[in-house]
């Protein structure tokens, strides 16, 4: 079975390898949103893969560190293209939610990343 949780972060960041004249080089924000999808069996007696509250447990940490910020200042993060972004992100997450199969984040309603961890 697959559940999933929804966060909102709203963070500046500039992409520093794009040419010169590209937009995206300029400092700007977005308000990401962040799609975690875990993946197992249902617990006996519990009859869920897993508590909400213990996922938004492991998430907010790493949401309060990108939420408000410059994303290029978190290290690791300084070229941070959404795709790299996921990557962190899931790095971050990956070894409290070993049941973690897939990260979908996007930076616009019509733009975003989806990671299966590969």
């Amino acid at each position: 079975m697959v559940i999933f949780k929804k966060f909102a972060f709203d963070s500046a960041h500039f992409l520093p390898n794009v040419p010169e004249g590209h937009k995206c080089k300029n400092v700007h924000g977005h308000t990401y949103h962040l799609t975690v999808f875990l993946e197992g069996d249902l617990v006996k007696d519990l009859e869920w893969v897993m508590d909400f509250k213990e996922v938004k447990d492991v998430i907010k940490p790493v949401i309060d560190r990108l939420d408000h910020n410059m994303i290029n200042d978190i290290p690791g993060l300084e070229n941070p293209t959404a795709e790299r972004i996921t990557v962190w992100i899931w790095d971050q997450i990956k070894p409290s939610l070993p049941l973690l199969s897939k990260l979908e984040l996007n930076e616009t309603p019509t733009s975003g990343v989806i990671y299966e961890g590969k």
